[in-house]
């Protein structure tokens, strides 16, 4: 261990050094995400002041709206190739605030204060469970994955679970009052941290990353009427439609580990029989692969090279 130190220390020193952008000019299109993301972070915010003050409406909408810019504000950073060190450190800073500390102090001046030091404790595991979940996101960047384990994350997102976690309150914002019993607030208590266990667990749960790159042609105008009606029904309906969506996410979870772990074990079976039979991982299947109209055919243990 004290032999890492040296080298720990010099690794900190020279990514401190390193400067956030590499020209001297940065260009106007790297600013436009962190624009969003900042404005994510003054939703989350309000949505801190709105749950202080019990408008609770106001608050469940801001995080809504921070989760919304989410989903965008890295997409936009792709799409104008403005992705950099400086907006990925802003990011989860913001994600930390709108959908780990927002969500706790929102859900414990509710109902959990009403428990004392227990809901404190239940909702600072929440907030903790989202700072490690970030974390070990951030960190598991540079590994080398799968294309396909793309479309998964492992464990819940923190946008998700700050939508999931607030399902007592859309259920009160329903006319439900049973909700703040106190035998209620107990399942509540159990329910926040079940959903922070989700967050640092090694459970897969569909990301849909991959669907943004090629869309058939045929889901092109279902895909728009669902995107409309879901928007319609939101702002109509916004409870009904948080509580159906919320509970249509935590039933898809089964799901989606049951279709990742199918995959995994096909991928280690392709693998095992390329191995045994001595084939390039790429023509698994023992087939000749075709590049650009010839075809090579792969011949293992060849005397001639």
């Amino acid at each position: 261990m004290d032999n890492d130190e040296p080298f720990i220390e010099t690794e900190t020193r020279r990514r401190r050094r390193r400067s956030l952008f590499r020209h001297r000019r940065v260009p106007v299109r790297m600013l436009v995400p962190n624009f969003f993301t900042l404005l994510g972070l003054c939703a989350g915010l309000t949505s801190i002041r709105m749950g202080i003050e019990g408008r609770w409406d106001l608050a469940i909408a801001a995080i809504v709206f921070a989760a919304c810019l989410d989903g965008i504000d890295g997409r936009i950073a792709r799409l104008l190739k403005a992705s950099s060190r400086f907006g990925a450190e802003l990011d989860s800073l913001a994600d930390f605030v709108n959908f780990g500390v927002a969500p706790a102090f929102l859900i414990f001046n509710w109902g959990l204060g009403d428990l004392k030091s227990a809901g404190w404790i239940c909702v600072m595991i929440f907030a903790l469970a989202s700072a490690l979940r970030l974390a070990r996101f951030n960190a598991a960047l540079d590994d080398e994955r799968p294309k396909w384990q793309s479309n998964y994350f492992m464990g819940m997102p923190t946008p998700a679970a700050a939508i999931a976690v607030l399902l007592p309150l859309y259920l009160f914002q329903l006319g439900l009052d049973e909700t703040k019993s106190q035998w209620v607030l107990k399942f509540v208590l159990a329910y926040t941290v079940f959903i922070a266990f989700m967050m640092v667990s090694n459970i897969p749960t569909y990301s849909g990353k991959l669907l943004g790159e090629r869309v058939g042609r045929e889901w092109v105008l279902p895909i728009f009427v669902l995107a409309i009606g879901v928007v319609a029904f939101l702002f109509t309906y916004p409870y009904e439609t948080l509580t159906a969506l919320t509970c249509l996410y935590l039933g898809f979870i089964p799901w989606s580990w049951r279709a990742y772990r199918n995959k995994s074990e096909g991928e280690g079976a392709a693998s095992a029989a390329a191995s045994l039979e001595g084939v390039p991982p790429g023509s698994a299947s023992g087939k000749p692969e075709t590049t650009g109209g010839r075809v090579f055919a792969f011949r293992p243990n060849d005397p001639g090279k």
